[in-house]
């Protein structure tokens, strides 16, 4: 007999891609005592080791989604200069293991759910008490008791185990008047991607294909160019499985992809049409990067029409920004060109209502799985999109457990303190700014430079600022000061530029935007920390005369922060101290408090 381990806590979190990770983050950062299991011995999901896709997010300038994704995209910067994914593994590791209040079970599967059948409210009929799960390094269940759980599974696990409304597949266009070719519903997803990555040597490097790899040419490549001296080559497009089943043929669908994949890389080093001869095959991924399956059904569905139109929500908690991308089921062996790309409003609003369940009175979820058509899910589904979810759901999870709440209650009374925290945590909310208070307002400021206390936390068109209008440039050693009858100090916001278009860093706009590199050549650049970002400063509260540092940071990684202060002050002050470039100019966003 196996043995059972026994857990209770506020939220299970299953799923440890980037949404799950930066979920379970986001609520212990609030307090919640979490679990978070996930299957794999690394985190990460699509963006680890294991599959090497990038973490992409809402195109154009100024739109790159902060919070926690942005605190892991910097340090990453400062730890990671040569994109290394074994480092890259152990930054994201270290994201989770630095928050006490996670129990973090690697290797663990969710295979089984407790739950209760009756009439709850909100015409919800089922509950959760447990999950199991069963880890396979230590031969043990662990059986999590919580109050609530999130699914950032990517498949749904929960909607089986514990009959959550889902669903799978594409929608026929009339269901919900969207511009797509789907005339009658369909199973049909975008397929899955075993990726290959190459790394550039000083001397030649043969490779003989295996017996089994598959035989191709010329012909298989018609709108597809591999290249591997172009920054952007991640082969995405060796894809399969949209016309199958991606869950249940995931073991035959991954055979023919490694196949696929190892013939690609001999059509590369052997057909004598490219300038291979000095790349060695530096990864090939074993474990499929799946794009779609199925999606939950929640309060609201968004639609591809939500998109296009840039519906805005009233209870937006995120924004997305990618392109309609949709790969045709066919994947590979599709012909013509492999997806649609239609450009959407970016950034565009996402609703909470759409990361509960439906049917399900406890259950969360976020990612590519929330509740979502098919087509809106062909942008939704990037990983930086399912970050800012991931986020989302941590902070209304937090509110829910103190508050006694359900998800939608949640929705029905705290959404302003949703928001407001998202935002505190230097998450943007197109649709919204950060409230200032009326001491900030009215206190004396020693610069003529309004902005930093504007709570607009970037640069960005919806507020007709850019970077030289958004920000204080502060000298190095520069005291910022605000002075104010005496009150209670609850908290201090400051925010950096942490240059979020990344045009201090060196490379192509591919290297410089991503956290990580598909192909490695000779002259591969090696990355830095933005030269905008403030490297050392100090906060100093004083009362009469007496001074108290809040904070004082020497060697900062972090674009944002929101400190719980609690004192009562009649002055604060900012000290810029030296920015990561030394330069004599140092960008202050934001600077107030509450």
């Amino acid at each position: 007999m196996l043995k059972t381990k026994k857990i209770d806590c506020d939220l299970c979190v299953v799923g440890g891609g980037m949404a799950g990770m930066v979920a379970a983050i986001s609520a212990a950062r609030e307090g919640l005592k979490v679990v978070l299991m996930h299957e794999r011995p690394v985190l990460g999901g699509n963006a680890s080791s294991e599959i090497r896709m990038w973490i992409c997010g809402a195109q154009g300038r100024d739109n790159r989604e902060t919070g926690i994704l942005e605190e892991i995209a910097l340090e990453n910067l400062y730890r990671n200069p040569t994109k290394s994914y074994a480092i890259w593994d152990t930054v994201l590791y270290d994201f989770v293991r630095r928050e006490e209040n996670i129990t973090l079970l690697l290797n663990c599967t969710c295979m089984d759910a407790a739950t209760e059948q009756r009439d709850f409210v909100y015409g919800r009929d089922t509950r959760i008490h447990s999950v199991t799960g069963y880890q396979m390094t230590t031969q043990c269940f662990y059986e999590i008791k919580a109050k609530f759980f999130c699914d950032s599974s990517g498949d749904s696990i929960l909607a089986p185990l514990c009959g959550a409304q889902f669903r799978i597949g594409r929608e026929a266009s009339h269901e919900f008047g969207e511009d797509t070719v789907t005339k009658v519903k369909d199973d049909m997803t975008m397929g899955m991607s075993c990726l290959l990555q190459g790394r550039e040597t000083d001397r030649a490097v043969k490779y003989t294909p295996p017996a089994w790899s598959k035989q191709l040419g010329e012909e298989d490549f018609e709108n597809r160019d591999p290249d591997l001296y172009k920054d952007t080559e991640n082969f995405w497009y060796l894809e399969l499985g949209g016309d199958r089943n991606t869950i249940e043929d995931t073991e035959i669908l991954r055979d023919e992809l490694v196949a696929l994949a190892t013939g690609t890389w001999d059509y590369i080093k052997n057909s004598g049409k490219f300038d291979a001869s000095k790349w060695d095959l530096d990864f090939l991924g074993f474990l499929p990067g799946k794009r779609e399956s199925r999606r939950m059904c929640g309060e609201y569905m968004v639609t591809q029409k939500d998109i296009t139109g840039g519906t805005v929500f009233p209870d937006e908690i995120a924004f997305g920004g990618w392109p309609l991308d949709d790969h045709f089921p066919g994947g590979f062996y599709h012909k013509g060109c492999p997806n649609t790309y239609y450009s959407t409003p970016a950034p565009y609003s996402i609703p909470y209502r759409a990361l509960y369940s439906k049917n399900v009175e406890n259950l969360f979820f976020a990612g590519r799985n929330i509740s979502m058509t098919h087509t809106a899910m062909s942008s939704i589904r990037v990983m930086a999109t399912c970050a800012l979810l991931g986020e989302a759901v941590g902070k209304a999870a937090s509110i829910a457990v103190k508050k006694d709440y359900t998800p939608h209650d949640v929705y029905l009374s705290e959404l302003e303190q949703l928001q407001n925290l998202l935002m505190n945590e230097d998450c943007f909310l197109p649709s919204k700014t950060r409230e200032i208070s009326s001491v900030c307002q009215n206190a004396k400021l020693n610069i003529v430079k309004e902005v930093i206390r504007n709570g607009q936390d970037r640069a960005h068109r919806i507020y007709n600022t850019d970077e030289r209008t958004c920000a204080y440039e502060a000298k190095a050693g520069e005291e910022i000061s605000y002075t104010f009858d005496e009150a209670k100090v609850s908290a201090v916001h400051i925010v950096f530029c942490s240059d979020l278009n990344r045009d201090t860093l060196p490379g192509s706009h591919c290297e410089r935007t991503h956290s990580t590199r598909a192909n490695q050549r000779l002259d591969s650049p090696q990355m830095h920390m933005p030269k905008t970002l403030c490297k050392a400063f100090r906060v100093i509260g004083e009362r009469k005369g007496e001074k108290q540092v809040i904070l004082d940071v020497t060697d900062n990684r972090k674009r944002a922060y929101h400190v719980q202060v609690d004192r009562v002050f009649d002055k604060l002050t900012l000290i810029p101290i030296s920015g990561w470039d030394d330069s004599e100019s140092i960008p202050v966003i934001s600077f107030d408090f509450t």
